[in-house]
């Protein structure tokens, strides 16, 4: 007997809206940056194809170093600026859209509202567990437009990644004779809360450009956030998707699928 492959079905109302998605996306360094950009093309495609496409709330509460500007798409003359208004600006300017800027941490104290799809780029396993712990405690009314769905988290070390991506809650599926369907993705702070745990370092700024590169390669933000945002549009366009992430390393170009179940 045929054995059905497990897929996650997307979120129904996400498909088709009247109103453009919320995304929150938590974090605007080396990751979170290149995680904006995808996302602005993302949202721009969708709506040539007839979607509503996106509307983007970034936190940050950091400012614009010398030795981000490299790694990250900062120019000279925006040293000193925070991270989030700098590139929702930017963005806003490139693509006419009317996204935000939240210059504070994301914390159960400075959250409010929901979103569909919170989107983490954070460096360490306490944001992580500190965004788990916001995300747990959403009102999950499925009677409001705005009911929170995913949560997708970007990590690295130097030259290796993931993204996970998890549901909030459980999304009901429909039935389907070719994949086995799943409703529940678990939680990266859920499924892989030891290993966060045992590589949680303390995150101190780097001083240039050079120090920040031996703590993370000059390519694996944008890798993984290429790869991310491609998961996300996969979504998005066919409906399903039968991988719920990826380990990426980049040390020898490698990537291994998550497979859902």
């Amino acid at each position: 007997m045929e054995t059905k492959i497990k897929a996650h079905f997307t979120a129904p109302e996400l498909l088709s809206p009247n109103n453009p998605i919320s995304v929150c996306l938590i974090g605007a360094g080396g990751t979170g940056s290149q995680v904006l950009t995808g996302l602005a093309r993302m949202s721009h495609s969708l709506q040539q194809l007839g979607h509503a496409g996106f509307q983007v709330s970034l936190w940050d509460d950091d400012v614009i170093t010398d030795a981000n500007r490299g790694r990250q798409l900062f120019a000279e003359c925006e040293i000193g600026l925070s991270k989030a208004a700098a590139l929702i600006t930017r963005t806003n300017r490139f693509f006419g859209t009317a996204w935000k800027a939240i210059e504070k941490p994301f914390t159960n104290d400075t959250a409010t509202g929901r979103n569909a799809i919170y989107i983490s780029c954070v460096d360490t396993a306490a944001a992580r567990f500190g965004i788990a712990e916001v995300l747990d405690e959403l009102d999950l009314n499925a009677s409001r437009s705005d009911m929170p769905r995913y949560w997708m988290d970007f990590g690295n070390s130097r030259d290796t990644g993931q993204v996970i991506l998890s549901t909030i809650g459980s999304i009901k599926q429909p039935a389907s004779e070719k994949f086995l369907p799943v409703g529940s993705l678990p939680q990266v702070t859920n499924e892989f809360a030891e290993l966060l745990t045992q590589g949680d370092t303390e995150d101190l700024p780097s001083c240039s450009l050079a120090e920040a590169l031996e703590k993370q390669d000059l390519f694996i933000n944008s890798v993984l956030a290429q790869m991310g945002c491609s998961l996300l549009w996969q979504l998005l366009r066919q409906g399903l998707t039968t991988e719920r992430g990826f380990f990426l390393n980049l040390g020898n170009f490698r990537s291994q699928p998550l497979a859902v179940g």
